[in-house]
């Protein structure tokens, strides 16, 4: 949990928390790999591996490390500016976290990221109210579901984000 402390009436951050940064069109999701290769939790908003909001990547880290990611990793990023405090812009916690829940929500188009997956291969739910769930990968007219079977002669199918499913 970051702490928080007064310096001066402005409040100051001490800890890791998101902040907003733009980076090369096209570039988005490499950067957000290679960011959490270096360690730093990042956020790339996208689905079917195609960037949702040109140029941008959230970094979470303190404000120092997410300086070293840019000045001495060479990470090609920029971050956004809170013209007010005139420090680097940070996203508040629940914010972010409720962006991403609403963006994970999406099963009109499967999710932030469409995984690879067979049909007919063993799966685990790996979100939303049938998390833990395991059965079988199955398509039909353009919908992913997860099919459970019970002692071999019955079955049971549900609609799943195949985003939310990893083979097992």
């Amino acid at each position: 949990m970051a702490k928080v402390t007064e310096n001066k009436s402005l409040l100051v951050r001490q800890g890791p928390c998101w902040y907003a940064a733009r980076t090369r069109f096209g570039a988005e999701l490499a950067v957000g790999e290679r960011i959490g290769r270096l360690g730093v939790e990042s956020f790339v908003p996208a689905e079917r591996r195609r960037a949702l909001i040109p140029c941008m990547v959230f970094v979470r880290a303190t404000k120092e490390r997410a300086c070293e990611l840019a000045n001495v990793d060479g990470v090609p990023v920029k971050y956004l500016i809170d013209p007010a405090r005139r420090s680097l812009m940070v996203v508040p916690d629940k914010q972010m976290e409720d962006f991403r829940r609403v963006l994970d929500l999406s099963t009109e188009e499967g999710g932030l990221l469409d995984r690879p997956l067979t049909l007919g291969a063993r799966v685990r739910v790996i979100k939303g109210v049938l998390s833990g769930v395991e059965g079988r990968v199955l398509e039909l007219r353009g919908r992913t579901y997860v099919v459970v079977e019970l002692f071999g002669s019955w079955f049971a199918k549900a609609s799943v984000p195949r985003a939310w499913l990893e083979a097992i």
